[in-house]
């Protein structure tokens, strides 16, 4: 059994007892989330297709850690002018271990 989520304007393809990183949800570390933008369940050799989202469908996750990505130096450089930026990114993101499938 698997389904296919979206969020963070990205899609993942989970099943249960795995664990994924998504952008930042909220809440605390050992609370539940409930993903409710299901776009396809899988069942056996049943697939349902949503329209654009499964009805009544939900994947019950439990957050395992809040923490920060690596470093991303974002360098900016125009030639002659003497223009230069330099930035640096940190993105922050939510560690989920999917417990069960709801469809």
């Amino acid at each position: 059994m698997y389904a296919v989520i979206q969020t963070g304007g990205k899609q993942y393809k989970v099943k249960p007892g795995e664990e994924l990183s998504v952008e930042k949800l909220d809440g605390k570390v050992g609370d539940e989330v409930y993903l409710n933008k299901v776009l396809l369940v899988s069942k056996e050799d049943k697939v349902i297709v949503g329209r654009p989202v499964v009805e009544n469908a939900k994947v019950v996750a439990k957050i395992t850690r809040q923490a920060r990505g690596p470093k991303i130096v974002v360098f900016k450089y125009k030639r002659r002018k003497r223009y230069r930026k330099k930035q640096g990114h940190r993105q922050e993101f939510t560690g989920l271990k999917i417990t069960e499938i709801k469809a």
